[in-house]
């Protein structure tokens, strides 16, 4: 019995990719954004970085080895990517022991309690991210400034992001107009120059990545333009319909998470739709719950809660939302 196969029927094909090999190209997409964070925040955000992804790779290991006693796959560069993706939500300067709970939670909460790889529900790093946002609050919201590369680690100085600034801004009535004089310009946003999460500072870093894995094929085009689309046309409708009250669309763009959350967090092959159409919809989505909270919601930033609220839609996507099967009678009337 142990020898039986299990078949499927035809067509069979055979693909060249490999786990391993897409997650370590989607760590090598995401090494731009991490120089870019060395160069502007010092080396505190080198000691994040090794402190989540070693934290992750050794829980999983950990994981698989004692209690699932089962093959270890922890070489096949998720727990890495993970460690990455987690690292680059979190600020330059957060003590290394919030990231080491931050990591068993990622890891051993939101990907092992399922099964692994393939079998959780919810993006990990953004699991993480947001328990440690509740959980830590003051150290999760403590951004440093950029001040290159000699930056320490505990003795960075903190401020404001500019998503915070213009949204405790007009809670407490000031001009629009005066609060965008305080925040960065948009080239400066562009390449990096705010305060910020480790991962979130760099457009251009983010871009030269996305570039990279489209020109892979790890990943398509549907989630990242449907996140920053629908994002960009419900901030233009809110800026032109009052422009006193809300910013523009390219400030949404450049300023907080977005672009990270589109490329490399919202397109994780787990957690979203299989096919192109469910991708636009759920990416589309993404970018309109991201600017409901930050305009209505109590937090200044809202991709990772966006993307985790449509991570629950994506098996009702998958179910319902499919192409039509080859051969299929079409009815009419």
């Amino acid at each position: 019995m142990s020898n039986l196969f299990n078949i499927s029927p035809s067509p069979h094909t055979h693909g060249k990719e490999t786990t391993r090999k897409l997650m370590f190209g989607v760590a090598i997409a995401l090494m731009p954004a991490l120089f870019t964070s060395i160069f502007y925040f010092g080396y505190g955000a080198l000691i994040v970085t090794a402190t989540s992804v070693i934290s992750c790779i050794v829980f999983e290991y950990l994981i698989q080895r004692f209690i699932f006693r089962k093959p270890l796959s922890v070489t096949d560069g998720s727990a890495i990517v993970t460690g990455l993706l987690l690292a680059f939500n979190l600020p330059s300067n957060i003590p290394v022991f919030i990231i080491i709970i931050g990591s068993f939670v990622s890891i051993a909460i939101a990907k092992m309690t399922f099964g692994g790889l393939g079998n959780n529900p919810f993006n990990p790093a953004l699991v993480g991210r947001v328990f440690m946002l509740i959980s830590f609050p003051v150290q999760m919201t403590s951004w440093p400034v950029p001040a290159g590369l000699k930056t320490g680690y505990t003795d960075a100085i903190t401020g404001a992001t500019p998503l915070a600034i213009v949204k405790e801004g007009l809670k407490n009535g000031e001009p629009l107009q005066q609060l965008m004089s305080q925040v960065p310009t948009p080239s400066q946003m562009f390449l990096g120059n705010m305060g910020g999460s480790m991962g979130e500072v760099a457009a251009v870093a983010l871009l030269i990545g996305f570039v990279f894995l489209l020109y892979k094929k790890i990943i398509t085009w549907h989630i990242p333009v449907s996140v920053v689309g629908s994002l960009v046309v419900f901030t233009a409708i809110l800026w032109l319909v009052n422009p006193s009250k809300n910013a523009d669309p390219m400030f949404h763009v450049l300023a907080g998470g977005v672009l990270l959350g589109a490329i490399f967090m919202a397109t994780d092959y787990v957690t979203s739709p299989m096919n192109p159409k469910a991708m636009i919809i759920y990416g589309c989505g993404i970018g309109i719950l991201t600017v409901i909270i930050r305009v209505w919601g109590a937090y200044p930033e809202g991709v990772s809660f966006a993307i985790l609220i449509m991570n629950a839609f994506v098996p009702l996507m998958n179910a319902y939302i499919k192409p039509k099967r080859f051969g299929e009678e079409v009815k009419n009337g």
